[in-house]
């Protein structure tokens, strides 16, 4: 006997008790919790009980074929939701004139269609920008495969803010309980106030440069510069071979310090070449894809006071990180080319990669 056949013999039985309805419904979900049957449910076979209903089994239904499922509501329920995306079931039922059960059917297992929520975008592009998408990826793709040692060239980096705390993700604040258990709460929180900027350049082999940004400090051109004098500086340290041979390659965003006129001028004193990136675009920034995201996913939920605090336990998570993650997310890079230019500049569903 499933549950809710025992939670009607458990009304029938209220009932001949001489309970009422409310006070059946309240012992039900002492009994039952989470799983008990709803209000109008319970309402509905006490009052079939008091009218002087035996059975627990719901009514025989006539098993008369539905006559709404044609080719020619089909197309009508296809046209109604192309009309308007935002539609619900109830609103296309209307349209239509057919039920809200046979208009469920047509667009699950007709049209095979499902409801989801919109995804959030960093920009709603347009065409202009999708086509400097597209061809910015056209560009490193061919780079990549006129010059297989290419990928191994780039050094990328990036800024950004690191949390005292940073509340956990839905899935991190899941937890396991039972039929009978309450479901578990949580507070809203919100980012903290006390935070500190990282910025960190790395290659295939794992991280090269990176420094915090000292407090009230803005990350401006002469500050940015100052920053690359120092990630030079660690190239010729920890990777002699491309420094010797001048045997690499600058990547970084748009962002105004990135791309002021002096910091263009340093770069090309120092003979340093620039990887493009296209505008708006953190799902092909392998800082914003993949490090960011890895750094910030371990610290979500933990609770840092100081500044010295977040800067030393970001340190930690950094130093987990291993070759062959710094590997695979150049890969995924290559990847995210190549799902960039299939949808012809457009944003993409990512790469998996976290």
């Amino acid at each position: 006997m499933d549950s809710f056949h025992e939670q009607r013999v458990c009304i029938k039985f209220c009932h001949k008790l001489g309970k009422s309805a409310s006070e059946t419904l309240e012992m039900l979900q002492q009994a039952y919790g989470d799983d008990a049957m709803g209000r109008s449910a319970t309402f509905e076979w006490y009052s079939r009980f008091k009218n002087g209903r035996m059975s627990i089994e719901d009514d025989e239904r006539s098993g008369r074929p539905c006559s709404s499922n044609t080719a020619e509501n089909v197309e009508r329920v296809r046209v109604a939701v192309h009309e308007d995306r935002r539609r619900t079931i109830n609103d296309i039922s209307d349209i239509v004139g057919i039920s809200f059960g046979s208009c469920q059917k047509i667009l699950t297992d007709d049209l095979k269609m499902r409801r989801i929520a919109a995804k959030f975008v960093p920009r709603l592009l347009f065409e202009e920008q999708k086509q400097h998408r597209f061809l910015v990826c056209q560009e490193l793709k061919d780079l990549a495969l006129t010059d297989p040692t290419f990928i191994s060239k780039v050094v990328t980096g990036d800024e950004s803010w690191v949390y005292g705390y940073d509340p956990e993700t839905k899935q991190q604040s899941s937890q396991w309980k039972s039929p009978h258990s309450p479901r578990p709460k949580k507070a809203r929180q919100v980012r903290s106030d006390i935070k500190s900027m990282l910025i960190c350049f790395f290659d295939q082999e794992g991280i090269v440069h990176k420094e915090f940004v000292p407090p009230g400090q803005t990350v401006n051109a002469d500050y940015y510069i100052s920053v690359l004098r120092r990630l030079r500086e660690n190239v010729r340290r920890k990777r002699p071979t491309k420094w010797h041979n001048n045997n690499w390659v600058l990547h970084h965003d748009n962002a105004p310090a990135h791309t002021s006129f002096k910091v263009q001028h340093f770069l090309t004193n120092n003979n340093m070449n620039v990887v493009p990136h296209p505008p708006y675009s953190p799902d092909l920034s392998p800082c914003d894809f993949f490090l960011f995201p890895k750094l910030k996913m371990k610290l979500k939920g933990r609770r840092f006071p100081t500044v010295a605090e977040i800067q030393a336990e970001s340190q930690v998570v950094l130093d987990t990180v291993k070759k062959d993650d710094f590997q695979e997310c150049f890969q995924s890079w290559q990847r995210r080319w190549n799902r960039c230019i299939d949808s012809l500049g457009d944003y993409f569903e990512g790469d998996g990669i976290m």
